[in-house]
């Protein structure tokens, strides 16, 4: 065992409390679409963001935890037709956001972010 950087190696979390880390290369994604990175019910992820993101997202299996690191995001959430916008400007600061939310980003100041993500039946659209 040796410690691991999050920008190279996500968690991937199960039901049975495990715990195993995905080696985040050129091939994550789709290997990740086509299952090839085994069954787990949650993801930890990183980021850094120096642009407004490009989708939303919505996860129908949970809620996903969203943690900023540093910087600042304007996190605009959607649901039912109702828009909400939340400032994260504090370090350390974090979000629920509510199963079944559509959810986009706006990137204030450069930023670091994790997020915790029940991945199962996730969509995107374009902004």
């Amino acid at each position: 065992m040796k410690p691991l950087l999050i920008a190279e190696n996500f968690v991937a979390l199960d039901d049975t409390n495990g715990a195993r880390a995905l080696n985040v290369d050129a091939n994550f994604w789709e290997s990740l679409e086509k299952g090839e990175l085994g069954d787990f019910s949650r993801l930890i992820s990183f980021y850094e963001f120096e642009n407004d993101w490009e989708t939303w997202e919505i996860h129908p299996s949970g809620e996903e935890f969203v943690y900023l690191i540093e910087g600042e995001v304007e996190l605009i959430l959607e649901s039912n037709g109702v828009t909400s916008d939340f400032v994260m400007d504090k370090a350390n600061s974090f979000i629920i956001v509510p199963k079944d939310t559509w959810h986009t980003a706006n990137v204030k100041k450069p930023s670091k972010m994790l997020f915790v993500t029940p991945g199962e039946g996730t969509e995107i659209r374009p902004r």
